[in-house]
């Protein structure tokens, strides 16, 4: 092969001459506003490339597995009352004469948390369907939420006793929540 005379032509330190246009090793003429065949904008795609699958939703296991994250949520607010009332004998949500079930906050606690599972299952349909990477900004949306209700009775002007209560019994159901629908989340998307 003989050089050409090109003011773009170089000479490769491995004593062939290469200039601008000249066929590149790979089998492909290159030359000056040449479309590449590949589909990525940086070079050649390298052996054995293949683009990352696209995630599909399979919303009725998603739907089914948050409605299911609902009941464990309202069980487990029931279960901590018993726990931090019951046992522990701390009043929390109800004063001392209501009992170990205390009166209808112990309702309204358990539908909280189901209908907080179920706003939380709205919300990583969202972030499945609209965000990349869903279960990173899930589990910070998750772990803040918890943290704020965590720290809420801690504004309050409750004994110490009732606040670390209270926040107990909403750090267990803000992590059954999280826990529960991250898998849940794991199980509901395929990728193709």
């Amino acid at each position: 092969m003989e050089p050409q005379n090109s003011p773009y032509s170089q000479q490769q330190s491995y004593g062939q001459q290469q200039s601008y246009g000249q066929q590149q090793s790979y089998g492909q003429q290159q030359s000056y506003g040449q479309q590449h065949s590949y589909d990525q904008s940086y070079g050649p795609p390298e052996p054995g490339y293949a683009p990352e699958p696209r995630p599909r939703l399979d919303a009725g296991k998603l739907w089914a597995g948050g409605l299911m994250t609902a009941v464990i949520a309202a069980l487990t607010a029931v279960v901590a009352l018993l726990l931090v009332r019951g046992v522990l004998d701390v009043p929390v949500f109800a004063p001392e004469g209501d009992g170990l079930m205390g009166n209808a906050t112990t309702g309204a606690l358990a539908g909280g948390a189901a209908v907080a599972a179920l706003a939380a299952t709205a919300l990583l349909n969202l972030l499945i369907v609209a965000t990349p990477r869903p279960e990173r900004f899930f589990a910070w949306i998750i772990g803040l939420a918890t943290a704020v209700m965590v720290l809420l009775p801690f504004t309050t002007d409750l004994t110490w006793q009732a606040k670390l209560g209270t926040a107990g019994v909403y750090l267990v159901i803000g992590i059954a929540i999280g826990s529960l629908l991250s898998s849940v989340a794991r199980g509901a998307v395929r990728r193709y």
